[in-house]
């Protein structure tokens, strides 16, 4: 029979940001999304301060920090090498595993419970504490037959609805135990059911995780999707959700932001969008792919309207797909020059590569070379290594490098990069 786990990262953002200051153990600790705008993690003491998720920081601010609140700026280098990290711990336990977001993992565990004297929950018991010991965060274990299973055990495993220090484990569970469980969970708990579907299910009786598991699988696929009959499926115990092992090559590539203070001139902008673009081809080489299309958005700020508004968004087939950084910038100035107008408040850019290809057999034009050439191929690896070794931006375009754009968002809370940057390793003072 087939046994996944979900191991998740407890209040992961805010757990990275306490991890390297002892200070913030038991410190209310709020991290804010893009240009310290709204607070997209919360620490366990600022969740029980009442500190809702998505609240606007400037309406709270005065208020939180007065109790003690800390905010940080999202710091996504740090994040992403700490959830690194987390992977490469957890690949120690099975070689199959799926990386479903930052700070949650699928693995299989099936026939791993017969090598433990306490079975799956002590298995469950050991990833944590691996976790914990060699990182220094917390994570929560759910076990279950399935991964929609897998999925609601980590909800009782967080909220201590079932078993011990973290651990959920469904498949120890009775079934009479299980349906007990399950009848005092709310369907709107269960992994793809949405806030309109629950509507939608509790106007025809379906209240819990029980009623939903017990319902017929033909009645939901007709009312609402096979999607829907899939999961009644999977809380069966019916593994219908393979794990996903190889992460699929993305279709399209976007990179957008907002911008820390207003940009009026076109220059601005053309340091945005090259510093914008150098990040999208940077990912696209990465998943050795090129383009075909290269898309460029500017826009005002749609909240101010009292204030005179513009958008544009114009695409462009490129003649010959490309990964190169100075092609690829070259158009994206290109239909920036077209479309940027003066006199307007801008408040956002963005570009996109789509009609994406895998490098090296892509058809090749008429009166070209075929694509990239070696020269330029070996040249854009030579820039990743560099920026890879020596920080993003260590080596770029005149638009990319230089001193620091005023542009850029707000991030007026960053904590130090701790795990990637030599200059920014944490200290420990004697005495």
């Amino acid at each position: 029979m087939p046994v996944f786990a979900l191991v998740d990262c407890n209040n992961f953002y805010a757990s990275c940001e306490k991890l390297f200051d002892p200070t913030l153990t038991h410190t209310p600790l709020v991290v804010l999304s893009n240009n310290d705008g709204c607070v997209v993690a919360r620490s366990a003491e600022a969740k029980a301060l009442g500190i809702a998720m998505g609240a606007p920081w400037h309406t709270l601010r005065a208020q939180a920090e007065a109790r003690g609140v800390v905010a940080f700026s999202s710091n996504y280098t740090l994040y992403a090498d700490m959830s690194n990290r987390v992977v490469e711990v957890l690949s120690q336990f099975t070689p199959h595993l799926e990386v479903y977001s930052i700070d949650e993992s699928f693995l299989d565990l099936s026939g791993f419970g017969s090598l433990h004297p306490e079975g799956l929950t002590g298995l469950g018991g050991r990833i944590r504490a691996r976790v914990a010991d060699w990182l220094g965060l917390g994570v929560c274990v759910g076990i279950g037959p399935s991964k929609t299973l897998a999925k609601l055990a980590n909800h009782c495993a967080k909220k201590g609805l079932a078993g011990e220090a973290g651990v959920c484990d469904l498949t120890a569970l009775a079934p009479a135990q299980l349906d007990v469980l399950l009848a005092a969970i709310p369907v709107g708990e269960v992994w793809g059911v949405g806030g309109r579907i629950s509507e939608r299910l509790r106007a025809q009786g379906v209240n819990t995780v029980r009623d939903l598991r017990d319902a017929d699988p033909g009645s939901v696929r007709a009312r609402f999707s096979v999607v829907l009959e899939r999961t009644v499926r999977e809380l069966r115990g019916l593994s219908c959700l393979d794990l996903e092992e190889v992460v699929a090559q993305k279709q399209q590539i976007m990179s957008s932001r907002s911008f820390g203070h207003s940009v009026y001139q076109l220059s601005e902008l053309q340091e945005a969008v090259g510093s914008y673009m150098a990040k999208a081809a940077e990912k696209l080489r990465a998943q050795q792919s090129v383009a075909g299309a290269v898309q460029v958005m500017i826009r005002t700020n749609p909240f101010k309207p009292d204030q005179a508004q513009y958008q544009r968004t114009v695409t462009v087939p490129l003649p010959v797909p490309s990964a190169d950084t100075r092609v690829l910038t070259g158009w994206a100035l290109a239909l920036l020059r077209d479309i940027y107008r003066p006199g307007f408040e801008y408040h956002k850019a963005g570009v996109l590569l789509a009609e994406l290809q895998q490098a090296g057999v892509q058809q090749a034009g008429l009166f070209d070379a075929g694509g990239d050439t070696v020269r330029s191929v070996v040249l854009m690896q030579t820039l990743d290594a560099i920026n890879n070794r020596w920080g993003r931006s260590t080596l770029g375009s005149a638009l990319t490098t230089g001193a620091p754009q005023g542009w850029r968002m707000r991030r007026a809370h960053l904590s130090p990069a701790y795990t990637t940057d030599w200059t920014a390793l944490p200290l420990v003072r004697a005495g």
